[in-house]
């Protein structure tokens, strides 16, 4: 048994610091690079790292390409003993995304491309793969393998957690779909007219039971549990790069979650985890330990 499968996306980072953002005109037209670098990430690969290095056994099942950012990727899952033997190589290139990174305050811009021919089937799910899992993490790039792994996680009594960065005509069935949405904070608006984030989640509540959780950026996380919601601001940081937060936070979720903990003190260690993670550089470079988001968590 392996305790988290994950199902998505992942992507090779060209990242860019630079002394402010770009705009069309004025001295921000033109900037000089302050630093470069190629970095892995992507969103279900980012937690997966983050659940390794927190101590869980991880298994990827995913689409990279046959060229050297490919080879990047699976090199980094392998190194961090990510199982990678259900993922497949595709005859293109891999995933990747531009980000620009302000060097003044560590905000970024994710400029992205991801070659169709990468996109997962659910034929290349395999049941057994997923079935023996402790947990299910899928994100919303690939939904209809998306949807098909949580169907067999749901039928294996697997609880699935997600990734749900962006609304399609897809999004309300993958949210009923999976055990425990994770919603980025800009979702909820258009998902369910409310643009109050309590509001907005307990109108899913109507139709999830489960956990819901949304991520706030600089602001934390709350979570609605049953009828009670919780919120926990996000722990203080030098902020250096956010890419990557959003998924370290997952990572920190899951691993909180399989040991049994109460949501506040999910969000609390989720909260560390993604903490940690903005004070580093890139978004799989920058997973942070078990001790040391523990440590963080109980100051």
């Amino acid at each position: 048994m392996v305790d988290v499968v994950g199902v998505g996306a992942n992507s090779v980072d060209r990242v860019y610091r630079l002394p402010a953002f770009p705009s069309p005109s004025g001295p921000s037209s033109k900037l000089r690079i302050a630093q470069h670098a190629v970095m892995a990430g992507g969103q279900t690969a980012t937690t997966l790292c983050t659940c390794a290095a927190m101590g869980l056994t991880t298994r990827y099942v995913g689409a990279s390409g046959n060229d050297d950012s490919g080879r990047l990727i699976r090199d980094e899952l392998s190194r961090r003993s990510i199982d990678i033997t259900h993922a497949v190589v595709r005859d293109a290139a891999n995933a990747y995304a531009v980000i620009l990174i302000d060097d003044t305050q560590g905000e970024r811009v994710v400029l992205w491309d991801r070659d169709p021919r990468l996109n997962l089937t659910p034929g290349e799910i395999d049941a057994a793969a997923v079935a023996d899992a402790r947990l299910l993490h899928v994100d919303d790039v690939d939904v209809e393998a998306a949807l098909h792994a949580a169907s067999i996680a749901r039928k294996a009594g697997v609880p699935i957690t997600s990734d749900i960065e962006t609304v399609g005509n897809q999004t309300d069935v993958l949210v009923a779909a999976v055990t425990v949405p994770i919603f980025a904070e800009h979702v909820l608006e258009p998902l369910t007219g409310e643009r109050d984030i309590e509001r907005a989640l307990r109108v899913v509540r109507r139709r999830h039971a489960g956990m819901l959780c949304v991520t706030l950026g600089s602001r934390g996380a709350m979570l609605l549990a049953g009828d009670r919601l919780y919120g926990e601001p996000a722990c203080p940081t030098t902020v250096v790069d956010t890419t990557g937060a959003g998924d370290v936070f997952r990572g920190g979720f899951i691993t909180a979650l399989l040991r049994g903990d109460a949501p506040e003190d999910i969000l609390r260690f989720a909260n560390a985890a993604a903490a940690i993670s903005c004070s580093r550089a890139g978004a799989i470079a920058s997973v942070p330990s078990l001790e040391e988001t523990a440590s963080l968590h109980h100051e």
